[in-house]
């Protein structure tokens, strides 16, 4: 099994403390902001940041769905983890400064993917996919903090 990896990142016109209150508002922001991959969406403890228990399906194609119950974590200043308790999947969210009144928001997946021929392909195809998921993401972020 090789580890595979999808990031992608955005700048957006908000203070960072801003981006990050909002990314881990999981009981409000989080569920606006997510795209039409993601259903079945449900806070099972805290909402707020670290202790966060959130449930999603997420549909990465029309034949994969994977069913997720994400424990968050902070470990460090502007950053999210989310580890995924149903698989092997950790999804780290990081926002930074990006020049005045600007935030630098980079999420990246990492999970350990399948062996053989479908492994392959799971590791060609998949960053793509889960990116361009997390693209749509981060634009509705975007357009929910920077009203």
């Amino acid at each position: 099994m090789a580890q595979v990896e999808a990031t992608t990142e955005r700048i957006i016109t908000a203070r960072p403390e801003d981006v990050f209150d909002a990314l881990a508002d999981y009981s409000g922001t989080r569920e606006k902001v997510l795209s039409e991959h993601f259903s079945e969406y449900e806070v099972r403890e805290g909402g707020d940041g670290e202790g966060t228990l959130v449930h999603w399906k997420l549909q990465a194609t029309s034949k994969r769905v994977r069913d997720c119950l994400l424990e968050v974590s902070e470990p460090t200043d502007g950053e999210l983890v989310e580890k995924d308790r149903n698989s092997s999947m950790v999804t780290t969210w990081r926002v930074t400064p990006a020049g005045e009144g600007k935030a630098r928001v980079a999420v990246s997946s990492v999970w350990n993917g399948a062996g053989g021929i479908g492994g392959f392909f799971e590791k060609t195809f998949a960053p793509k996919g889960l990116a361009r998921i997390y693209d749509a993401v981060l634009d509705k972020l975007a357009a929910e903090v920077e009203k």
